[in-house]
């Protein structure tokens, strides 16, 4: 079927936005200098826009989009930049893109009886299993496990869940280049959420840390994601910071421009027992938890809430919100959950304008999904649903409003700088997206739990009693 030519004009302004290059720049202690570096499998910075994570000490202290004039010094132009925008002692949370409030919870303290591992002159850091979803990527896959194979925690492991595999690509990948450090699994039923159960299932550690295939993940990163547990024990969720790895594509910058999988730059701890003033609808806009391309669970709070929704996610009918599911389940079991940004993944987001388009109905039909599957399976929730409706529908009005851009051109508002602001360009097209998909979520999420139980009854029987325990809890 033709678009209509609004649409497709629409679509031509925004496929004409500049590629943003990625960098990372760590500032020396007085500001005067820094070290810039190509973001992951990026060139070398030349000149043109640049979007820059900001290091002090190799700590993550905010971003910047700043422009390289032709012929002048990368280095020098985004340092000075970087140092009037993130001054040595300044507030991390005032940097772009922080999140608002005060953290909450308890304070830190050892958690009594807690299996942890040391390093020296590190805090106390929990035994952690990796897991990592895939299907048939293995090129993407292999980038991801190098980085966490890279990691400085002392005590994890990795589990690959091979989903629904067609073929025995990712297989050979992993007994050729990681037999002996990396192990692996199927699960022949597909979905995210059924993929993370089954490596939930599969997992030794104290905690049990997600990522994507698509993602590289920090040095630090699993050290900084799993400390939390074992600063506060009652501690369930821990998430962390999502920057993007490129943005060569308009579609890429777009995603990005819209706010990206950011949470912004000031740490933040969210205790049922204290709501959050700032967050009237605590805890159902769980998208401002994190993302599951960088999350961990203290794998027992997990276990006993039975694991994410198999019903929910990528791969079934109801498109995704398997990782807001969990977060909410864990904090409606009165468990904490603490955001941190020292805890870094890069993300590879999706390259083509009907890749955003996906993504958008994806969003919105997540969304109505897990607030499904939440209510579905804790129907004592509703009350605290329903008095929350009028603001929460307010909220994915805001949340998918069209936002006229003003030329399309990095520097202008356009380019990607700033999170959570919502005062970038989101086009007609992919507003009316995320609306549809929201209208559909809930007939997704049936449609979806029905085709589960239909999976399992078929193919799960292989499974030991304990994986069709995990994955299939939440289905019931």
């Amino acid at each position: 079927m033709a678009r209509a030519p609004r649409v497709r004009q629409e679509i031509q302004g925004f496929l004409d936005i500049e590629p943003v290059q990625v960098a990372e720049l760590d500032l020396e202690p007085d500001g005067a200098g820094g070290v810039l570096r190509p973001g992951p499998g990026s060139p070398p910075v030349t000149d043109g826009a640049v979007f820059v994570l900001v290091r002090r000490g190799g700590r993550p202290v905010g971003t910047l989009l700043g422009r390289v004039p032709e012929g002048a010094d990368p280095r020098t132009v985004l340092t000075e930049l970087a140092a009037r925008r993130h001054p040595a002692g300044g507030s991390a949370g005032a940097s772009t893109g922080a999140s608002s409030g005060a953290s909450t919870g308890a304070s830190p303290g050892a958690s009594p009886g807690a299996s942890v591992s040391r390093t020296a002159g590190e805090a106390a850091v929990p035994a952690v299993t990796v897991v990592v979803a895939t299907r048939e990527r293995a090129e993407p896959l292999a980038h991801a496990l190098d980085s966490l194979l890279a990691q400085d925690h002392p005590d994890f492991e990795i589990v690959v869940v091979d989903n629904a595999p067609v073929t025995d690509a990712t297989r050979d990948l992993i007994e050729r280049k990681y037999a002996e450090r990396v192990r692996y699994v199927t699960e022949p039923v597909p979905g995210l959420a059924v993929a993370h159960n089954r490596g939930v299932a599969a997992a030794h550690g104290e905690v049990v840390a997600f990522t994507d295939d698509d993602v590289v993940a920090d040095p630090r990163w699993l050290t900084e994601l799993t400390a939390p547990f074992a600063a506060d024990p009652g501690l369930g969720c821990a998430t962390g910071l999502i920057l993007p790895a490129r943005l060569r594509t308009p579609a890429q910058v777009l995603l990005e421009s819209n706010g990206g999988f950011a949470k912004g730059f000031t740490a933040r701890t969210y205790a049922p027992a204290a709501p959050p003033a700032d967050e009237p609808l605590f805890p159902f806009t769980a998208g401002r938890f994190g993302s599951g391309a960088n999350m961990a669970f203290r794998t027992g709070v997990l276990r006993a809430v039975g694991g994410f929704d198999p019903a929910t996610g990528a791969g079934t009918l109801a498109r995704g919100g398997d990782d807001l599911y969990g977060f909410v389940r864990v904090l409606a079991q009165g468990h904490r959950l603490h955001y941190t940004p020292q805890a870094l993944v890069w993300h590879h987001h999706r390259e083509t304008w009907r890749d955003l388009e996906t993504q958008a109905y994806g969003y919105g039909a997540g969304l109505t999904a897990y607030l499904t599957a939440i209510l579905v399976n804790r129907p004592g929730l509703l009350p605290a649903f329903l008095v929350r409706l009028p603001r929460g529908l307010a909220h994915a009005r805001a949340l998918t409003a069209t936002r006229d851009a003003d030329g399309g051109g990095a520097g202008d508002g356009s380019a990607p700088g700033g999170h959570d602001d919502r005062g970038h360009p989101w086009p007609r097209r992919l507003s009316r997206l995320q609306r549809r998909g929201m209208v559909y979520g809930p007939v997704g999420y049936l449609r979806a739990r029905r085709a589960v139980r239909a999976a399992f009854a078929a193919g799960v029987s292989a499974a030991s009693g304990t994986d069709r325990d995990v994955l299939a809890r939440g289905s019931r």
